[in-house]
């Protein structure tokens, strides 16, 4: 039996209560009279899941046919795809929309670019010009040093992702700052994420490093122990805010099962497939929750 979780829920009525409304927000700069948000900055309480009690796939509204893609997302971005064609390809038809818009930073139409997700997990640039797999390097030092406290992976490259003219990135990383701990023959994941639309990515963000835990235990020969889940500005935008007062009156409910197959031990050869979702019984969906990238 498992314990109902209302983490997720909670901490959207915290931002309800507590949020600041600030206008203009970068999203909403293609809205007519600005798009604002209910915004809490550093104060809204990590998440710590248990993966033991079930994996951070939400119940309070139903991401059933959706869950997967999120994680398509993160192992892409894991293999160093910077190729918006490749992640729509892969299933993350979202990324359409951003197709051209790094061509103001001097990238190809199709190009995330060399701040980007994938180039800072795979290929992050090191002094000789050589490039680093950030997450290799994890699997490796795990297997050697599981005692380690630097066991941390970056998606931040700031020569890249800053404001200004060597701006290399079409969306500035929100989330993927990594800590990766083992306690008594557990694996134990931290993940920072410095902007968190709670309607929309967070809950994706949620399964995706559930996954990334689930998939770095397998590779390392740990259990998988708990996931955090820590905010720097967490939001909700005006045009969310009705979908999510509703949201809130819901009760909580346990979460699943995110299982990855047996056979599946090297890092790098895990696909989206190879996951399945249990004992999924979420309330219903909210399907006219406004997308915000």
């Amino acid at each position: 039996m498992r314990t109902p979780d209302s983490q997720y829920r909670d901490r959207i009525k915290f931002i309800l209560e507590k949020g600041v409304l600030i206008k203009d927000t970068p999203q909403g700069k293609d809205v007519e009279g600005g798009l604002g948000a209910l915004t809490c900055f550093g104060t809204l309480a990590p998440m710590a899941f248990d993966l033991s009690n079930g994996a951070p796939i939400i119940t309070d509204r139903s991401i059933k046919g959706f869950w997967r893609k999120p994680i398509i997302e993160i192992i892409e971005f894991a293999h160093g795809t910077r190729s918006i064609q490749a992640l729509i390809n892969a299933g993350c038809n979202y990324w359409k929309d951003y197709v051209g818009k790094g061509v103001k930073h001097g990238l190809e139409a199709d190009d995330l670019g060399p701040g980007s997700y994938g180039a800072a997990f795979h290929d992050f640039p090191m002094p000789d010009g050589s490039t680093l797999n950030q997450y290799q390097q994890q699997i490796d030092q795990i297997k050697a040093r599981p005692d380690l406290r630097t066991l941390f992976i970056s998606p931040w490259i700031p020569f890249y992702t800053a404001r200004g003219s060597n701006r290399k990135v079409v969306v500035a990383p929100c989330h993927g700052w990594q800590q990766f701990r083992v306690i008594e023959g557990k694996l134990h994941l931290l993940m920072f994420q410095r902007s968190a639309d709670f309607p929309i990515g967070v809950p994706s963000n949620m399964a995706q490093y559930a996954a990334i835990l689930l998939m770095m235990a397998r590779a390392t020969g740990y259990q998988p122990g708990i996931f955090v889940h820590q905010f720097g500005d967490a939001h909700i935008y005006e045009d969310q805010i009705d979908h999510m007062r509703e949201l809130v009156k819901r009760e909580a409910l346990p979460l699943p099962t995110l299982r990855l197959a047996k056979e599946r031990s090297d890092f790098f050869s895990i696909t989206a497939d190879d996951f399945t979702l249990e004992d999924y019984y979420p309330h219903p969906s909210m399907p006219g929750i406004p997308f915000k990238a």
